[in-house]
C-alpha cells in the first residue's frame, strides 16, 4: 500500500504513482487505473474489491463476484470504507486533482426543466409540492413562451397560507441559463408516439431525440457544468449514455475527458417500474415479497429485472412480475390515455428529490460503458451502488440486461 501527499491531501493506492511520499492521515481518496472512458471517474465503494476490479460491469451490484484485493487494506482505509467516508478517484481520468477534493455542497438547490409538456409539467408540480425542503427555486425553460407564462403564474399561486416561503419559487430562464443550476432536467421531446401506436414506443423515440439531447450536453461542457444532468426522456438510459458520449468528444471528434463526468449524468427511467411491480404486488399475494425484499435493475424499457425477492429468489414468478411491469404503460395506452403521470412523479419528481437528499433511489448510473439502472444515492464521497449477495439465476438475467444495453449505442 501506498500514500502520498498532493496539495495538503493524503492518497492511497495499490500501485506506485508519480507523487511524493506522505505519512499517515485521513485519506482525502484512494487513487486506481481504469481508461478513463470505461470507468466513473470517481465514485463512494461499498466494497474493497471495487477498488482493485480491472473493470465495471454488473459484477458491482454483487461484489462477492469481484476478485479479492491484491493486498489487505490498512486498518485506517477498512475504517473509512466502512463509514462511507473513502472516495475513490480514477488517476487517468485528466481531472483527477479535482475530483479528490470535491465536496458535496449543502443547502437548497435550484432545478431548472427543459420541456413543459405533459411530463414536464407533472414533474413541476411533484418537485413544487414535495421539494420545499432541498429546492429553491424551479426554473422552466420551453419554446411554447404561452406555456411558460402559464406554469409560472399557476405554480407561484400554489402555496401555503401564512407560511409563502415554504414551497420552492418557480422561474421563466432562457436557454442559456439553463446550465446556471445544481441540476438540469432533460424533459424534452422531439415527438411522442400517439396512443395506440405498436412495438417499443420508447426505443421509437431515441433517434429523435438524441440529437436534442447531444445538443444540450455540448452546452453542459462548453459552460463547464458542475451539477447533475438529469435525463428523464424516453429511452432514458441511452439518451444518458448519448450525453455523456457527446459532451466529452473535442472538436475532432475524439475523447478528452474535460466534458460532463459519467457519475454526472444519471437516467431517471427505473423508478416508475419499480412502483409499477409493487402495484402488481400489492393486487397479487404471490408476488407479496417483492415488497419487502424485492429490487428492480436495468432500463425503462425492454431488459427490465424485476426480482420478487433477493433473498428467496423465484425465477419463474420474477420474470412474470417483469412482464407485468414492463406492459403496464401498454395497458394505460389501451384505456386511450398516454401512461405519463406515473412515470413523471415516481420515475422523475420522487426520484429526484431522494437524490437531492442523498437518499436511496432507483436511477441508471454508468457501470463499464452503459448507464444501468440500479438502487444507488449520493453521498458527501460520491457516487455510492447497493452491493447484494445475488443468487445465479438473477444474476445471469443482469448479464443479459447489460448486453442489451451495450448494443444499443
Amino acid at each position: 500500500m501506498y500514500y502520498y501527499r498532493e496539495q495538503k491531501q493524503l492518497f492511497a493506492s495499490f500501485d506506485s504513482l508519480p507523487l511524493p511520499a506522505a505519512a499517515e492521515g485521513e485519506i482525502s481518496a484512494f487513487l486506481f487505473r481504469r481508461p478513463a472512458a470505461e470507468c466513473r471517474a470517481s465514485f463512494a465503494p461499498t466494497s474493497a474489491r471495487q477498488l482493485s476490479a480491472p473493470t465495471e460491469d454488473v459484477r458491482w451490484l454483487d461484489a462477492s463476484r469481484l476478485d479479492e484485493c491484491p493486498e489487505p487494506l490498512p486498518s485506517q482505509l477498512e475504517e473509512q470504507l466502512g463509514e462511507g467516508r473513502l472516495r475513490a478517484v480514477n488517476f487517468n481520468h485528466p481531472r483527477w486533482r479535482a475530483l479528490a477534493a470535491q465536496p458535496l455542497l449543502p443547502g437548497k438547490k435550484r432545478v431548472h426543466i427543459l420541456a413543459l409538456g405533459d411530463v414536464g409539467s407533472t414533474i413541476l408540480m411533484g418537485l413544487k409540492l414535495l421539494g420545499g425542503d432541498v429546492i429553491d427555486t424551479v426554473g422552466i425553460c420551453d419554446i411554447n413562451e404561452n406555456a411558460l407564462k402559464r406554469w409560472e403564474f399557476e405554480m407561484n399561486q400554489v402555496t401555503y397560507p401564512w407560511d409563502y416561503e415554504s414551497l420552492p419559487r418557480v422561474e421563466i430562464v432562457p436557454r442559456e441559463k439553463l446550465f446556471q443550476s445544481d441540476v438540469f432536467c432533460f424533459v424534452a421531446s422531439k415527438g411522442i408516439p400517439p396512443v395506440g401506436a405498436s412495438g417499443d414506443v420508447r426505443m421509437a423515440q431515441f433517434e429523435a431525440n438524441r440529437g436534442l439531447v447531444e445538443g444540450f450536453a455540448r452546452q453542459a461542457r462548453e459552460e463547464k457544468f458542475p451539477g447533475l444532468f438529469a435525463v428523464i426522456s424516453d429511452p432514458v438510459d441511452p439518451l444518458a449514455k448519448a450525453a455523456l458520449i457527446a459532451s466529452n468528444r473535442d472538436e475532432n471528434g475524439q475523447y478528452d475527458g474535460l466534458g460532463l463526468l459519467p457519475e454526472q449524468v444519471q437516467g431517471f427511467g427505473l423508478g416508475v417500474m419499480n412502483a409499477r411491480a409493487a402495484y402488481y404486488a400489492q393486487k397479487d399475494a404471490r408476488f407479496s415479497s417483492f415488497l419487502r425484499e424485492g429490487r428492480a435493475f436495468g432500463p425503462h424499457g425492454s431488459g427490465l429485472v424485476v426480482a420478487n425477492s433477493i433473498e428467496n429468489y423465484d425465477d419463474a414468478l420474477s420474470r412474470e412480475l417483469t412482464e407485468l411491469a414492463l406492459h403496464a404503460n401498454m395497458e394505460m395506452r389501451a384505456l386511450g390515455h398516454k401512461p405519463y403521470v406515473a412515470p413523471a412523479l415516481s420515475s422523475a419528481a420522487i426520484s429526484l428529490l431522494l437524490t437531492l437528499r442523498g437518499k436511496w433511489h432507483y436511477g441508471s448510473v454508468y457501470l463499464g460503458g452503459a448507464y444501468v439502472g440500479v438502487k444507488n444515492r449520493y453521498t458527501p464521497s460520491g457516487l455510492a451502488t447497493e452491493t447484494l449477495p445475488l443468487p445465479d439465476a438473477l444474476f445471469a438475467r443482469l448479464q443479459e440486461t447489460e448486453q442489451i444495453l451495450h448494443s444499443i449505442i
